[in-house]
C-alpha cells in the first residue's frame, strides 16, 4: 500500500497514480478500446460484433455476419486510425477481423 501524501490531489491525478502503482494499465486499455469501439461503430456494427479484444497493440473483433467482415476488411487502416484517435494514443497498431 502506497504511503498516505499530506498534499491535496485531483481526484483524476490520485486515479492515475493508483492506475500506475497497481499495473492495472493494460486493463484499462482493454476496457477503453471496447468502448471505443462501440462508440465509433454505432448500432448497425455492433449488433454484429461478438467479441472485441485486444493483446499486444493486435485489435481482434469476431463478427457474426461474413459480409460486414469483407467489408470492414476494406478498411482496416481507417478503423486503427480512428479507434487510435479516440483513445488519444497510438494503442492499436494491427487489425484482426474473425
Amino acid at each position: 500500500m502506497a504511503k498516505r501524501q499530506n498534499s491535496n490531489l485531483p481526484l483524476s491525478e490520485a486515479l492515475n497514480e493508483f492506475i500506475k502503482e497497481n499495473k492495472l494499465q493494460k486493463g484499462m486499455d482493454k476496457v477503453d478500446v471496447r468502448e471505443a469501439w462501440v462508440k465509433l461503430m454505432g448500432n448497425g456494427v455492433n449488433n454484429y460484433t461478438t467479441g472485441v479484444e485486444l493483446k499486444n497493440e493486435t485489435l481482434f473483433i469476431s463478427l457474426s455476419s461474413s459480409v460486414l467482415r469483407e467489408e470492414l476488411s476494406l478498411g482496416k487502416s481507417k478503423i486503427i486510425s480512428l479507434v487510435n484517435e479516440e483513445l488519444g494514443r497510438e494503442l492499436v497498431k494491427k487489425l484482426v477481423l474473425r
